[in-house]
């Protein structure tokens, strides 16, 4: 049997302003904070300790990860950061109020933009400052990998590589991982690992803070999984 631990960042300062953040890098708000500091206590309470961490390029992300592994007294780790492990990419809905946008589009449309795997949000252009070209961190990406809008299914096929390429092999040397994330890039691995619909993907919310323990079988099947709280 073996343990992945997954974790959603704590609450970002724009989580707090009800706005779309995608990859637009937001510091945590005081409340995501306390939830990373909770969140490293409860694995350590559980005796939980890890090999290897993954997380995104993002700071909301990566700050969270380094608060767990503090209160762990595990900073020693190794840690893989990587693009493919970001939040969605709301293209030009980032910014924007989620209340406004309901008022200005409808809570239908708004709906199909959030949780529709395939539901495209509008897409900004390249002289647009928010597109990730412009962005150092990107720098390596080719055209093709710079997204202008994302859908879930998308960010899926960015993710799922990642989690081939990099994760699965140190699961298979049981080593022991943690992955820090966001709600979207988490809710394409739950979506794979669950084999969930897209309708039931659609339902799925996880919440920011809490570690989501997967117990696995030598196949890295899921035998179950909960919530640690």
């Amino acid at each position: 049997m073996q343990k992945l631990v997954l974790l959603r960042h704590g609450e970002s300062v724009w989580n707090l302003e009800n706005l779309f953040t995608g990859w637009t890098d937001v510091e945590l708000s005081h409340t995501g904070y306390l939830q990373a500091k909770k969140a490293g206590e409860l694995l350590r309470a559980n005796n939980y300790n890890f090999d290897v961490a993954f997380t995104s390029v993002l700071k909301r992300s990566i700050k969270t990860l380094h608060f767990v592994l503090e209160e762990l007294d595990h900073l020693w780790i190794p840690v893989t950061k990587s693009w493919r492990m970001n939040e969605r990419f709301y293209g030009a809905l980032q910014g924007l109020n989620k209340e406004e946008t309901i008022a200005k589009y409808g809570e239908e449309q708004v709906r199909k933009w959030r949780r529709d795997p395939n539901e495209l949000p509008p897409p900004i252009t390249k002289d647009d400052e928010r597109y990730p070209g412009h962005d150092l961190r990107y720098k390596a990406l080719t055209e093709r990998e710079l997204p202008l809008t994302e859908n879930l299914s998308q960010t899926m096929d960015r993710v799922l590589p990642f989690w081939q390429e990099h994760i699965v092999p140190e699961m298979r040397k049981d080593q022991k991982v943690i992955i820090c994330g966001h709600g979207n890039s988490l809710r394409a691995l739950v979506k794979y690992i669950d084999r969930l619909t897209d309708e039931e993907v659609t339902q799925l919310d996880i919440p920011t803070g809490v570690p989501l323990i997967y117990e696995l079988d030598d196949d890295l099947n899921r035998v179950r999984h909960y919530y640690l709280e």
